[in-house]
């Protein structure tokens, strides 16, 4: 089965860390660019980081840059967002795809999903 599963979400409070994970299964993910949308309550999706896969370039929201880190094990298939220090307006549900840059234009503003998305894992962070 083709699919993209996240995990890793949860009720946190301020200023704590979560890890999410992204699962590829039945295809590679290594051969596609990967990205982490969220979408919180009453506010449109958007996008939260990406990882090239041309040159391993990382890119961020400015919201979350120098809190929250991309990378990707490829021996497991699999993506993750490591998000540290986090702040009640990162309460969102969380998305992984496999994304292109639309328009040629390499910033999270362009990112969009490409082939494969998950279901979503839902981050709350609250006191």
């Amino acid at each position: 089965q083709v699919q993209l599963v996240e995990s890793g979400g949860g009720l946190v409070q301020p200023g704590s860390s979560l890890r999410l994970s992204c699962v590829a299964s039945g295809f590679t993910l290594a051969y596609y660019a990967i990205g982490w949308f969220r979408q919180a309550p009453g506010k449109e999706r958007e996008g939260v980081s990406c990882l090239a896969v041309s040159d391993g370039r990382t890119y961020y929201a400015d919201s979350v840059k120098g809190r929250f880190t991309i990378s990707r094990d490829n021996a497991r298939n699999t993506a993750y967002l490591q998000m540290n220090n986090l702040k009640p307006e990162d309460t969102a549900v969380y998305y992984c795809a496999t994304v292109y840059f639309r328009g040629g234009l390499q910033n999270i503003e362009s990112m969009t999903v490409l082939d494969y998305e998950g279901q979503g894992t839902q981050v709350t962070v609250s006191s």
